[in-house]
């Protein structure tokens, strides 16, 4: 048991894959041994011999070529699901005086969890100095949001004739929490642009700090009309101003959830990260409250605090009451969004 699991082991981290041209010169090395073997010819034997050789050569150049590779990913401090992130990776050759050649360096799919890789797209290195290190730039995308602890990728080469792809599996034990994505679903858009529409509404008033002119609406009394406007454009207009005090926006989200739900708590999720994060460019105060978790925006901090909130939390089983209940008394002036996973 101890040697298969050594072997398993040994097979998981290096893997050799037989090209195409690998394939052809294989077969070319069985007829060109078969034909010396048949017709005892010494040239034939000379050239089967050298064709050995090379097979061997490419085995252990390839394995030198992978060998003493450090691998290091450098990510942005904010990181979200489902988007592709620009980050940085280094690839050390620690070896003293060998160089690496035809280095590829590719995610890979986490065979216990089945998460797809972060780096969809190959990055190629044709030359790494020994001593060296190379820097490039990336993209990798995280599929969900939540703990990120262990980042899959694969260093691999077919140098030096490219009979032989060798692969090794680099594992990076880094933990990296993963903000929900911010991209808008379906219907978001337009359900925010009501919203933003409340915050609009909201902000005007018959404060001392001039707005706009606007058309005349029939909840508009007399003494807001600015007559100059009004004879110049023939349409009666009046002043609008700003109020003194912006109205901020309470934001409840529902923790609760019933079993067999778990897809619509994460849409829930998704719809109330992208409606924070929304909210905080606007210039708006923001009181997130949820179960055993508050924050306010700009009091207490950045829009990032909720965000990191949002990447953990889980949903909250067996009912209980609603974040409005539980979190105290709010302004009833306020704007007031709830957001709970729906059926």
């Amino acid at each position: 048991m101890k040697f298969r699991a050594i072997r398993a082991w040994i097979l998981g981290r290096v893997r050799y894959r037989v090209t195409r041209g690998g394939i052809l010169f294989t077969v070319a090395v069985l007829l060109t041994g078969a034909g010396a073997f048949i017709s005892a010819n010494n040239l034939l034997f000379l050239v089967f011999s050298s064709m050995l050789a090379l097979l061997l050569v490419s085995g252990f150049l390839s394995r030198l070529v992978l060998s003493g590779l450090e691998l290091e990913l450098l990510l942005p401090e904010h990181v979200s699901a489902r988007v592709p992130t620009p980050a940085r990776v280094r690839l050390r050759n620690l070896k003293r005086l060998t160089p690496s050649f035809s280095i590829e360096l590719s995610g890979k799919r986490d065979s216990l969890s089945g998460s797809p890789p972060i780096l969809t797209t190959p990055l190629y290195m044709p030359l790494i100095p020994g001593r060296a290190m190379i820097e490039a730039p990336v993209d990798v995308t995280f599929p969900h949001r939540g703990r990120h602890r262990e980042n899959l990728f694969a260093i691999s080469t077919k140098f030096p004739f490219g009979f032989l792809r060798r692969s090794m599996t680099v594992e990076l034990r880094r933990e990296t929490i993963v903000y929900p994505a911010l991209e808008p679903q379906q219907d978001s858009e337009a359900w925010f642009a009501e919203i933003a529409g409340d915050i609009e509404t909201n902000a005007r008033g018959a404060g001392q700090d001039f707005h706009r002119i606007r058309p005349y609406e029939t909840t508009d009394g007399a003494r807001m009309v600015d007559w100059k406007s009004t004879a110049h454009s023939g349409t009666l207009q009046v002043r609008e101003f700003s109020k003194e005090q912006q109205r901020a926006v309470d934001v409840f989200f529902d923790r609760r959830m019933t079993p067999g739900d778990a897809v619509r708590f994460e849409r829930a999720v998704e719809r109330c990260a992208f409606v924070v994060w929304e909210l905080s460019g606007r210039d708006v105060e923001i009181n997130f409250r949820s179960h055993f978790f508050s924050f306010a925006i700009p009091e207490e901090g950045e829009v990032y605090s909720i965000l990191r909130y949002l990447a953990l939390v889980e949903p909250l089983m067996g009912g209980g009451p609603s974040p409005e209940d539980i979190e105290g008394s709010t302004d009833p002036a306020n704007l007031r969004i709830v957001i709970k996973a729906e059926p």
